[in-house]
């Protein structure tokens, strides 16, 4: 594990695997899950680049991180890895609250991404949404992280998967239910902060982008990706049949795959130009 200092003096943890001499790629989880999240992506997405996945604020390595917690500053964080790393421009790979970070740097840093990949993300609050985040850091408030274990995990796994492992849950599951209540909650509490402005910004980003979603996310069903897609000019949208909000847990090859066809034919484009 590595560290930087952040634009505001916290330490911000980052792990570096795959190629070194590959194009560099970010990769930036969700709501209460470190670097670990990308575990099935290491050796597919390492083979053919040089990976920098981040913690972010209140998960993994950065939990010494003061609150409250703010998108834009996480945004700042995954900009300062860049910098320590002497990375000038990178592929982006954000997840559910990742996602939202990924838009906020292809709005706020464009230049320094080459590529953006949001996946399972929105690019605005629906109030059932904002409801159900908020029930969720009271809940864990109050009771802690196995507030989540039930019915909250049914938004982050889907329904074919829970059939298939049952108990086992999954990878993303596991990594939520070991958090901290407060940094989960605080995480929430940036997630609602953030303004629907980013959203009306995506007009500008040109950045080539995918947009990929499970087709049983609940958490951000397919109208999120869509509208995300309808967004961002020139964007692709894929949609992985059967997987849910965890897709790059519960459907590892497709998603690979998807990713690194996307990003294979940036490169390709801008090796020509």
């Amino acid at each position: 594990m590595r560290y930087v200092t952040a634009t505001d003096g916290t330490l911000i943890a980052y792990d570096r695997f795959g190629r070194r001499d590959g194009p560099p790629l970010l990769l930036v989880q969700g709501l209460g899950t470190d670097s670990r999240g990308w575990a099935l992506q290491r050796i597919a997405l390492g083979r053919r680049y040089r990976c920098l996945a981040v913690d972010n604020r209140g998960v993994g390595g950065s939990t010494n991180a003061p609150h409250p917690f703010d998108l834009e500053q996480m945004a700042r964080d995954v900009v300062s890895v860049l910098d320590a790393e002497e990375v000038a421009a990178a592929h982006v790979l954000g997840a559910s609250m990742g996602g939202a970070i990924g838009q906020i740097l292809a709005v706020r840093h464009g230049e320094r991404v080459r590529g953006l990949v949001l996946a399972c993300t929105a690019c605005r609050h629906h109030e059932w949404r904002r409801e159900l985040l908020a029930e969720w850091a009271a809940a864990v408030r109050t009771r802690g992280m196995s507030a989540m274990s039930g019915d909250g995990m049914r938004w982050l796994v889907g329904p074919r998967f829970h059939r298939r492992f049952g108990p086992w849950i999954n990878l993303l599951g596991r990594l939520v239910l070991q958090g901290e209540p407060e940094h989960f909650a605080a995480q929430v509490d940036a997630i609602l902060a953030l303004s629907d402005d980013v959203r009306f910004e995506l007009a500008g980003v040109d950045a080539p982008t995918l947009v990929i979603t499970g087709s049983q996310d609940m958490l951000t069903p397919f109208g999120d990706a869509e509208e995300l897609a309808e967004m961002i000019p020139g964007a692709r949208l894929r949609e992985l049949r059967g997987a849910a909000h965890g897709l790059m847990v519960e459907q590892p090859n497709a998603f690979n795959r998807s990713v690194l066809e996307f990003l294979a034919d940036v490169d390709a484009r801008a090796a020509i130009r």
